[in-house]
């Protein structure tokens, strides 16, 4: 869309970034006769959107609360996810034609697997209620002014500026830069004065170097269900080994929990003893290696990497007392000190953002900028793999259009 320059009057809000957060507030602010324009960088509104879930958009988890959100207030987020609830979520996509099937743990997918439906439900409901987007519209700069704010932004290929009373920050964080992100949203709340807290990826495969490397080279590969934990949480699902390190939905989870430093633990075995399991075998087959006992609960190749740590080539009735130790040590207790991780361009979410301490609760509007509000990855909430990422938009961007 072509833009010109607008005038105070023509919009209600200003609302820079088109992804989750920002077009479910224009559509809700559009629902309340508040008149907004969105400016999004990309060509295209809602890319994250498009690309979630392996483009099939896992829009909410239907066990959302509060407890699978990570912030330096745990009680922040509370207000906005019982303003907008997931059953608000399911109602509101059912009512634009999205049904949603659940998958695993509560995640919840349209029947249709594409992601490219929710971005429509916007785009469509944008138009119908006179909401306007400007893509290729990149920001600049944001300053107050006595009547508001003027924004100054390139838009095809021309700095323009224009002035609104109120001025929504909803321009996602820092991971996928490739996909248009970057740091405006913080740069901006620091221009303000506001409070940043530490920021870094999250929900993030994590890695390995050094001499247990060629270990997980060696694994690559191989999927096996774990509990996954460290001293303040643990998740039992699915963990991927590759030749750079771990991956897979329990260390994306585990990850966003993790710091430079420190260990987690894994139980290959979670459901199991093995130490049980291996008597058992014992009194039939005393005889089976202990190679081929292991290649029974898990693929082949995973046992044989094993060999290096366990005394694999052992029949079963030959396996002593420090031998069942180390088993049962290295299968219920797998000790792992990753180097780091993949970084901002792997990462889901950004862990981190503008201090909630900043912003009401109950509206999202800076407390010491009137005006001025900031939702979705922005700011310091930060949820867990399967949906919660998108309730918290989808709260916090209904919540922002409430208080317009």
């Amino acid at each position: 869309m072509t833009a010109n320059l607008a005038k105070q009057t023509d919009f209600d809000a200003i609302i820079i970034g088109g992804g989750a957060c920002g077009l479910m507030c224009a559509v809700q602010a559009g629902f309340l006769g508040k008149r907004t324009l969105v400016l999004e960088k990309n060509s295209q509104v809602g890319a994250k959107i498009l690309i979630s879930g392996g483009g099939r958009c896992n829009y909410t988890n239907l066990y959302a609360s509060p407890q699978q959100f990570i912030s330096a207030n745990e009680h922040f987020c509370k207000s906005a996810l019982a303003q907008w609830t997931v059953d608000d979520t399911i109602s509101f996509f059912e009512t634009y034609g999205i049904k949603g099937q659940e998958k695993t743990l509560g995640q919840l997918f349209p029947v249709s697997n594409k992601a490219k439906d929710v971005v429509s439900v916007f785009i469509n409901l944008c138009a119908d209620l006179g909401q306007e987007i400007w893509c290729g519209a990149d920001v600049k700069d944001v300053e107050k002014t006595g009547e508001g704010f003027t924004i100054t932004a390139e838009i095809d290929g021309r700095i323009q500026r224009l002035t609104s009373e109120k001025v929504v920050i909803a321009s996602g964080g820092l991971p996928i830069p490739k996909m248009g992100a970057t740091d405006f949203g913080l740069r901006i709340a620091r221009k303000f004065g506001l409070k940043i807290n530490d920021t870094a990826p999250a929900l993030v495969p994590l890695t390995i170097t050094g001499k247990d490397q060629p270990w997980y080279e060696q694994l690559s590969g191989n999927t096996v269900f774990c509990r996954v934990w460290n001293e303040r949480i643990s998740f039992e699902e699915n963990i991927l080994f590759t030749h750079w390190g771990l991956s897979g939905p329990a260390i994306l989870q585990i990850s966003s929990y993790w710091k430079p430093g420190e260990y987690i633990y894994i139980d290959l075995l979670p459901k199991q003893n093995i130490a049980d399991l291996v008597q058992q075998e014992r009194e039939v087959n005393g005889k089976k290696t202990l190679l081929n006992f292991l290649a029974g609960l898990y693929p082949r190749k995973f046992a044989e990497a094993l060999a290096g740590y366990l005394p694999v080539d052992k029949n079963l009735a030959s396996l002593s007392k420090p031998d069942m130790e180390k088993i049962t040590g290295l299968i219920h207790e797998f000790k792992v000190k990753p180097a780091g991780d993949k970084g901002y361009d792997k990462a889901e979410v950004m862990r981190g953002g503008v201090s909630t301490d900043e912003l009401s609760s109950k509206t999202l509007e800076v407390k010491k900028v009137p005006g001025l509000f900031y939702g979705g990855e922005c700011v310091d909430v930060t949820g867990w793999l399967g949906g919660y990422n998108f309730q918290w938009a989808w709260a916090s961007g209904f919540v922002i259009a409430q208080n317009l």
